[in-house]
């Protein structure tokens, strides 16, 4: 048994235990129910149940929560619409997010899956000072995915 001020009372009875922590007027806590003896701690239980709530709400504050935000293409997608693509990329990494992006094949399109690797290619030498390339463009079914991370 430990008392208030942390120290050792040695292996009590729980009668008597319970008897030191009612004059204290505190709680009688079971620290370590596996040790043998079980260790037990006198203290305010709901002073240290309150404690530990704003210990997890300052970890969890200083948390950064990452999303992973996804991009769209076909391989006909045009030079353009690739460019403000690319911009949009480049936005969510600048917030820290990570981005994936599917090259999505339909029909007759898997069929030229080189044309879609190019595109990929161009888009990852684009964003090179940007971001961190997490996954290279692999195909996953009818879509080719490339997953970037922010740079630190």
């Amino acid at each position: 048994m430990i008392n208030v001020d942390g120290e050792q009372l040695g292996v009590i009875s729980l009668t008597d235990a319970l008897a030191e922590a009612g004059k204290a007027g505190l709680d009688l806590v079971e620290v370590s129910p596996t040790a043998n003896p079980p260790v037990c701690r006198i203290m305010d239980y709901g002073k240290f149940r309150y404690q530990q709530s704003k210990k997890i709400q300052v970890s969890k504050k200083s948390q950064t929560v990452i999303q992973v935000k996804e991009i769209r293409l076909r391989p006909k997608t045009e030079e353009h619409d690739l460019a403000v693509k690319i911009k949009h990329v480049k936005k969510f990494l600048e917030q820290h997010n990570k981005v994936k992006i599917s090259m999505m094949f339909r029909g007759r399109e898997i069929a030229y899956t080189e044309i879609g690797r190019r595109i990929m290619e161009d888009i990852k030498n684009t964003l090179a000072e940007d971001g961190v390339i997490d996954q290279q463009p692999k195909l996953e079914g009818r879509s080719m995915v490339m997953i970037l991370s922010p740079k630190k």
